[in-house]
């Protein structure tokens, strides 16, 4: 009979085999239990991690300053913050996604100086434990790379130990037209240092140095770190960037085998020492690539569902469920203790690299250009021959369901939509607080930093806030409340259960149709969206629904009585949720 032990001491043995060659598996192992001691971690039995997830889980995804206290109020902007999370959903929104709450010289957080201290601008551990008390929280492990104002990358340029390999360090020659590139910046940065001119890799700008993971000591930092996390309250850690961690000349350097086996290190680690702790991997690639995280249920407990946001937007811009639906319909059973985190906007422009192959190139072409007429911006990716290509649409998610020349009339309704489909789909929710308050295009934000993702950016201030939800006729009071009612409803419902089972019914394209189940089955809920600016009226002798056209059945979340003799009638962009 194999011990516990044994079975976990074998997973991390493959780990690191796979990573660094039998020659140093053994120096791993032994640098791995000390880590692990340090932190009082002992071995348990492997759990399930549906247990972790409900129906009744959703986060907010939010920075730590995005609520500011007023002139002259003397309290930490993470008080400020925690202040008014805890006013206004604590009770209905149960996790907190921290947006890096680091000290940080570039890109709003994600490019770290030091990853164990709080920026002291925003407060200190104190807050983020004492937000940990009221919510459980979730922060970011920037993996793929630092600050070039960090102390490893300034140890570096002085040449010293044991910094002098924890960058990588390429001949501007090198022909490196094989790298997936996600920005449209030079892959390579002259630096000087002690040793002379060095150019070092930098995938996403100048300020952010792609760190040299071939070196196993920069592993067991990102493993140290992790674990610090965890003891300060974290208990779900996103995987930024991760997909880029591994680097290999003549190569696409993304999704390398041993950038996935990294991921399943840290997922064996999570398993076995701090079972109720979640890991995310943030991979904003096309579908089959972003999947192949969950591996066969041993990397990652969630990826973020990139296709959603740019799909739902063009599915209701253009009034066709079409795509969506066949989206939808070929996802995949997943592997136990996996699930989506469903999102719709991020601090990250919308990415529309996800929906390659999933709409018509006609489409694809209308719907950036759509987004520029409403005043948004397109930031572009270099392609290996050079040229340029569309990566992500900066807009605020609630403007981008606007009309172009004025006509604003049913964007609150498709935004509304948009919403209340994510928060139904197999999968937890994530809801950027920019969603909540539905916040319009922060263009002074833009001018300001000259950065395209600044629009969806914006700092409130705690009174402006306030009076804006206190505010019935504003669309942030209006949002704010709708969105705490959709919330509560699902709160009830098991039916969606993120680990739960999903069908999708293909019901023509004006209407998109699922039905959601508990994994023990003992509910289920049809959900059915009109996404057209048009009331549709549908029979139900039309479909193959579990649905008797004889009875009548009522909308959960509107406590309406929607069908009856056969009939159901949808306004524009309705979406009825229906007991079965």
């Amino acid at each position: 009979m194999v011990s516990l032990s044994e079975k976990i001491e074998e997973k991390l043995r493959h780990h690191f085999s796979v990573i660094y060659g039998e020659n140093r598996v053994e120096e791993c192992l032994k640098r791995t239990h000390e880590l692990l001691d340090q932190y009082g971690l002992e071995p348990q039995q492997k759990i399930p991690n549906k247990d972790i997830w409900t129906h009744r889980d959703v986060v907010l995804i939010t920075y730590g300053d995005m609520v500011l206290p007023d002139t002259g109020v003397p309290v930490s902007k993470l008080c400020k913050q925690h202040e008014f999370l805890k006013r206004k959903v604590k009770g209905l929104i149960d996790t907190v996604h921290i947006l890096p709450f680091f000290p940080s010289t570039s890109d709003d957080g994600f490019s770290v100086v030091d990853y164990r201290r709080v920026d002291s601008r925003l407060g200190g551990w104190e807050e983020i434990e004492a937000m940990s008390k009221d919510f459980r929280l979730m922060a970011d492990l920037v993996m793929n790379h630092v600050s070039r104002y960090s102390d490893w990358f300034q140890k570096y340029l002085k040449n010293e130990e044991p910094y002098v390999d924890y960058f990588i360090e390429v001949d501007p020659d090198t022909d490196l037209s094989e790298v997936t590139r996600p920005r449209s910046s030079q892959i390579l940065t002259p630096v000087h240092t002690e040793k002379g001119e060095k150019f070092v890799w930098c995938t996403f700008s100048d300020d952010q140095v792609d760190v040299n993971f071939a070196n196993p000591d920069v592993l067991f930092e990102y493993i140290d770190i992790f674990l610090f996390y965890l003891s300060k309250g974290i208990s779900v850690v996103r995987l930024d960037a991760v997909a880029f961690i591994w680097k290999e000349l003549g190569t696409s350097c993304i999704h390398l085998k041993e950038t996935h086996e990294i991921v399943k290190l840290f997922r064996t680690i999570t398993d076995y020492y701090v079972p109720e702790a979640t890991i995310i991997t943030e991979t904003n690639v096309p579908h089959k690539e972003n999947i192949s995280y969950f591996g066969d249920g041993d990397e990652t407990h969630m990826v973020y569902q990139f296709s959603l946001p740019p799909l739902l937007l063009h599915t209701l811009l253009s009034g066709n469920a079409k795509y969506l639906t066949e989206w939808a319909a070929s996802l995949k059973d997943l592997p136990e203790g996996c699930t989506y985190f469903n999102f719709t906007a991020s601090h990250d422009g919308i990415g529309v690299r996800p929906i390659e192959g999933l709409i018509p190139d006609e489409d694809f072409n209308e719907l950036v250009e759509n987004i520029r007429r409403k005043g948004g911006f397109v930031s572009e990716k270099k392609n290996p021959d050079g040229s340029l290509s569309p990566y992500e649409l900066n807009i605020t998610y609630f403007d981008a369901f606007g009309g172009v020349n004025g006509s604003e009339s049913l964007k609150e309704k498709r935004f509304i939509c948009s919403q209340i489909i994510a928060i139904s789909l197999q999968g937890v929710p994530g809801i950027y607080f920019h969603n909540m308050t539905a916040t319009r295009n922060n263009l002074q934000g833009v001018a300001l930093t000259g950065r395209y993702r600044s629009i969806n950016r914006k700092k409130w201030y705690y009174e402006e806030l306030m009076d804006e939800l206190n505010d019935p006729d504003t669309n942030t009071s209006r949002v704010f409340n709708r969105m705490k009612q959709i919330i509560a409803s699902r709160w009830h419902h098991p039916a969606f259960h993120p680990y739960g089972g999903q069908k999708v019914y293909d019901l023509g394209n004006d209407i998109f149709c699922i039905e959601r189940w508990d994994p023990d089955e003992t509910e289920h809920v049809l959900v059915i969206a009109n996404v057209t600016g048009k009331t549709k009226v549908l029979e139900m002798n039309d479909f193959d629904l579990p649905l008797s056209p004889s009875n009548s059945y009522s909308d959960i979340l509107s406590g309406k009585e929607i069908l009856s003799s056969g009939k159901m009638a949808l306004s524009a962009y309705q979406v009825v949720w229906i007991k079965v």
